[in-house]
């Protein structure tokens, strides 16, 4: 992806968005429980793939503000951008029904054992069935939030003509 002024600019946007939305949302972005609306913004790498870095940058600045100190700024953050990175990899081939839920599910399957397990180990959750149960249920939550949010934005985002034409000037598909 050629990172320009322009693609820089957008990632930024991307990345004020997600932080913003988070901070926004503060009560269900953090804790045990997290229900991050703003997680449904990792579906925009699969059109615009500049977002992948933006997305990142706004998940470490939020992690950094709210979340679990330092080893949530890096994994959490990390998580988000592997799977944003996946999104463009899947989207390359299209983005049908199944390429769709596949972006969609790449938050859970790489923030579910990842940020899983720093909230186990941030909450002293001894190690075992309780960090299995932590990883399952972040899981569940990010699956939760991409599906209802993300997946229709996905879906969405593509037939409006005016944005489509905006990223497309800046590096989309």
């Amino acid at each position: 992806m050629k990172m320009n002024t322009r693609n820089i600019a957008g990632a930024a946007v991307v990345g004020a968005a997600y932080a913003a939305l988070t901070m926004l949302l503060a009560p269900f972005s953090f804790g045990a429980l997290q229900l991050r609306a703003s997680e449904a913004l990792c579906v925009l790498p699969a059109l615009y793939p500049p977002a992948a870095w933006g997305l990142w940058a706004g998940c470490a600045l939020s992690n950094l503000l709210g979340g679990y100190g330092l080893p949530d700024v890096v994994f959490g953050s990390l998580a988000t951008l592997l799977a944003c990175l996946c999104a463009v990899k899947i989207a390359r081939g299209g983005l049908g029904w199944g390429r769709c839920l596949l972006v969609c599910l790449m938050p859970a399957l790489w923030n579910g054992p990842i940020v899983g397990a720093v909230i186990a180990y941030g909450s002293g959750i001894p190690w075992g069935w309780g960090w299995v149960l932590c990883v399952l249920q972040l899981a569940a939550e990010e699956a939760a939030v991409m599906l209802v949010l993300g997946l229709p934005l996905l879906r969405l985002l593509p037939k409006s003509g005016p944005l489509m034409r905006l990223l497309s000037e800046g590096g989309a598909r």
